[in-house]
């Protein structure tokens, strides 16, 4: 670590998002601070399909899509060892053990950045060094 910059090991990220406002404003925001973004989609079928293509670091999944459901995503991502954050309204009852974490909706983008670190932290075996408002980690 080189004056206290830590090397993001999550860089490749998958964002399901069916709510297109959201899923633009969360693909640039997150390209702008440096993170590669493997695809932006709508729903489970299309996030399956990119899972299966594999190098995927972390991914973003709402919960409530048009004509799925992310917790879909979350069983795809569980077999192919992708840790998955549900960034929601409202969290499934079994988050836990689909997910890493629940970020409640709506969030400022700072908490999004913030949860992700988190998420990477916490996956080191890490405390996170601050808490993010809405942010759960299981």
């Amino acid at each position: 670590m080189l004056f206290g910059r830590r090397v993001r090991k999550m860089k490749r990220l998958l964002i399901v998002e069916d709510e297109p406002l959201v899923a633009f404003d969360n693909e640039h925001f997150l390209a702008d601070l440096g993170y590669d973004i493997a695809g932006t989609v709508d729903n489970a079928k299309a996030a399956c399909a990119m899972i299966a293509r594999g190098g995927i670091d972390l991914i973003l999944s709402d919960v409530t899509l048009r004509g799925s459901n992310g917790r879909e995503v979350a069983l795809a991502a569980k077999d192919a060892d992708i840790p998955l954050l549900f960034v929601t309204a409202g969290c499934p009852t079994d988050a836990a053990a689909l997910s890493v974490g629940c970020l409640a909706k709506p969030y400022p983008q700072r908490a999004l950045k913030l949860a992700i670190e988190a998420v990477e932290l916490h996956l080191a075996g890490e405390a996170p060094k601050r808490s993010v408002r809405g942010l759960t980690l299981y």
